[in-house]
């Protein structure tokens, strides 16, 4: 048992090794730049990431040298070569096989439906994977569909990633009532959108449908991006008791493992 531990040491200090530093430099600044549409001078970008505006400068330069970064009067966006690969690309492939496993392990320590929900733009989102817990009554919230932006888990997370007027240009005054208990006015729900920003998840209390409980807690990449949400569902007698605090720390780390896994860098201590 020593010599597979010390063996498993060894795997992880050889590919510690292997890793280009600079490569997940330049993935860092490319994932930034993809949240500046208009554009970001390097100084900016270096000050956004962390990074020593010289650094930041010479991996700019080389990526712009390969079509995957454009600059135009010193503001850096995104290339033509991403654009390229990003309509070749399906965001899903491999997502799925390296974060099941994970749901699972969620599911049966919450013994609740865990999702994964990937983000698609603004506005938009997918439900790529599920798991589910051992009880005869769960919540399927169905891979594949969609729900209301200001009505989901999900969607509240999406809305508190964009400022208060950006929410107000995006989304009307009166909202769709799903139930009595629906946020329907624009203004209570940027309010919500506060809390959310402060405690760092998002709570669906009998929004969508009566009786249905959501959790939900961003997995970002390595440059603080949402690119998705885990969230636990349930009905509401079981998920909003005394145990939800012990759910929310459980869920928090779901996120953390999900963001390492889809990096393919393996997985959080828990």
């Amino acid at each position: 048992m020593q010599a597979a531990a010390d063996g498993g040491e060894a795997a992880g200090d050889e590919t510690a090794d292997l890793t280009n530093k600079s490569v997940i430099k330049a993935t860092v600044l490319l994932s930034e730049l993809g949240r500046h549409r208009a554009g970001i001078t390097v100084t900016e970008l270096a000050q956004a990431v962390g990074m020593t505006r010289p650094t930041a400068f010479r991996l700019l330069l080389s990526l712009e040298q390969t079509g995957f970064v454009d600059r135009v009067d010193n503001r850096y966006t995104l290339g033509w070569e991403m654009a390229r690969l990003g309509r070749l690309a399906d965001p899903h492939t491999g997502a799925v096989a390296r974060v099941q496993p994970i749901l699972d392990d969620y599911a049966a320590r919450l013994n609740e439906t865990v999702n994964l929900a990937m983000v698609r733009d603004a506005l938009t989102y997918d439900v790529i994977a599920e798991a589910s817990g051992s009880r005869h009554l769960n919540v399927t919230m169905y891979v594949g569909e969609t729900y209301p932006i200001h009505a989901s888990a999900t969607g509240k997370l999406m809305l508190a990633e964009m400022g208060d007027d950006e929410v107000a240009q995006a989304l009307p005054k009166k909202l769709e009532a799903f139930t009595p208990k629906t946020i329907t006015r624009r203004d209570e729900l940027i309010q919500e959108l506060h809390k959310i920003r402060h405690q760092g998840y998002s709570v669906l209390d009998n929004e969508l449908e009566e009786g249905l409980f959501v959790v939900a807690f961003p997995v970002r990449d390595v440059a603080g991006a949402l690119v998705g949400t885990v969230s636990v569902n349930g009905p509401e007698q079981r998920l909003k008791s005394d145990s939800l605090p012990a759910t929310i720390d459980q869920l928090r780390l779901a996120g953390k493992d999900i963001a390492k896994a889809l990096l393919g860098i393996g997985s959080a201590d828990s």
